[in-house]
């Protein structure tokens, strides 16, 4: 299975802009900027499309975990702060916190965090950052 998401960028880092677009065409030209990622312009920026993701995948991957344990969840709402600071590397991506509210019927605590913790180990998404990354770079 993959995905395709593409950028266009237009200018210098801090009087650019670009766009984002997904081929699904969820995201359809998105507009981003400096402004939308390093301050609080309107607009995306990568990392919250990283924080939405990981939101999105670590609520399915727990639904699934639950589902092999024997629990249905009625509810699952999760939201992702990811955390972005300027290091001696450049700017990082230094954490990403999980915040998990869930309905599940039947559960104890002890189970419901083993099963959530679980979860948080095998989404695909918190495992991103060990990826293997590829690249063909083209000169026009």
């Amino acid at each position: 299975m993959q995905r395709t998401a593409s950028a266009h960028w237009e200018g210098g880092l801090k009087d650019g802009k670009g766009s984002v677009s997904t081929a699904s065409g969820v995201l359809k030209q998105t507009q981003y900027s400096f402004a939308t990622r390093f301050e609080n312009g309107a607009g995306t920026n990568p990392e919250e499309l990283i924080a939405a993701a990981h939101a999105g995948c670590f609520s399915m991957a727990f639904s699934a975990e639950l589902g092999k344990a024997g629990f249905t969840p009625t509810s699952i709402d999760t939201s992702a702060t990811l955390t972005l600071d300027k290091t001696d590397a450049g700017f990082t991506i230094t954490a990403i916190h999980l915040d998990v509210h869930a309905k599940i019927p039947n559960i104890d605590q002890a189970k419901f965090e083993e099963i959530a913790n679980g979860a948080k180990k095998g989404c695909p998404v918190s495992r991103v950052l060990n990826a293997t990354i590829t690249m063909t770079a083209h000169l026009s």
